[in-house]
């Protein structure tokens, strides 16, 4: 009998990965199921090469464990077909696609495929959703912390960004560069990179970018030179994309090479997995860049 090999991150959902990847044996029963700690796959290689021909794995977990999963395997090419069963506290994919959490596990081989790359701190990412950049890092920054701190209450990152916004998050100034037309802006707020339409659980930051777009362009929004109540006022709209209607304090670009550069280091963050103390971060569409060794490097755009 095939198996399907179900690849779980104990941390997703508030630390109720492993609780939510039981849930799947409740709607899937096509094949035997083996379930994994994602955490603990060292060589995602010999994972791959000790698949039978009929077996499947199934990714279950939020976005950042998506990442985690479409990083590690990129260049093996995996014939195996890939499902995907939601199981974080924004899955931001499964919205952008329309899907509905506990459903069925589905088929995702095609959208871990020409992905965008991200550099940050010399150090290349696939990323599936967007890269944050400003108040949005700074609340995955808090999360983590109070994840860490093991008190099983849920991260309310709607108040981590109030608070933030009001008394602890510091706007930089920035310049964003847009295939090499740069816009430099006193206070930004944040500065994401889109490759899908939604992250942070639900925010539209760039509402003309869409997931299909992704080999063409990618987009950057802004949000800058605003006091802290006015940021305040205009942060909730961002959750319908009607922020951009705040046209001079909002902008919005398109393109396929996208830099942006920070006066003083920040956390950032690639579908929710955290990077702290960044200054700086590129990404590209994914033609824009060749594999050199073991690294990404941009070509010019």
């Amino acid at each position: 009998m095939s198996k399907s090999y179900v690849l779980f991150n104990p941390h997703a959902g508030n630390n109720t990965g492993k609780g939510s990847a039981e849930k799947i044996k409740e709607v899937y029963n096509e094949k035997e199921l083996i379930f994994l700690d994602i955490t603990n796959i060292t060589d995602y290689s010999e994972f791959v090469s000790g698949l039978d021909a009929d077996d499947s794995i199934i990714v279950c977990g939020g976005d950042g464990t998506l990442n985690r999963f479409a990083n590690s395997i990129y260049d093996l090419n995996v014939q195996n077909e890939i499902l995907y069963y939601a199981a974080g506290s924004g899955n931001d994919f499964l919205r952008d696609i329309d899907g509905v959490d506990g459903t069925v596990p589905f088929r995702i081989n095609e959208y871990l495929c020409d992905l965008p790359v991200v550099t940050v701190n010399g150090k290349d990412y696939r990323f599936i959703n967007g890269v944050g950049f400003g108040i949005d890092g700074y609340c995955c920054e808090v999360g983590d912390q109070l994840r860490a701190k093991n008190t099983g209450k849920p991260i309310n990152y709607a108040g981590i960004a109030i608070k933030g916004l009001l008394f602890h998050y510091k706007p930089a100034r920035a310049t964003v560069t847009v295939d090499g037309v740069s816009h430099t802006y006193k206070k930004a707020w944040l500065a994401p990179t889109m490759s899908g339409r939604y992250y942070g659980g639900g925010m539209i930051p760039t509402p003309h970018q869409t997931r299909e777009e992704r080999k063409e362009k990618l987009s950057v929004g802004i949000i800058h030179d605003s006091g802290k109540l006015k940021t305040l006022l205009i942060f909730p709209s961002i959750f319908k994309g009607e922020h951009i209607k705040h046209k001079k304090k909002v902008d919005e670009f398109s393109g396929k090479k996208i830099t942006v550069e920070y006066s003083h280091p920040i956390a950032l963050q690639i579908d929710g997995e955290t990077i702290v103390g960044v200054t700086k971060y590129e990404a590209c569409i994914p033609s824009l860049y060749v594999k050199k060794e073991d690294t990404v490097s941009a070509t010019e755009a």
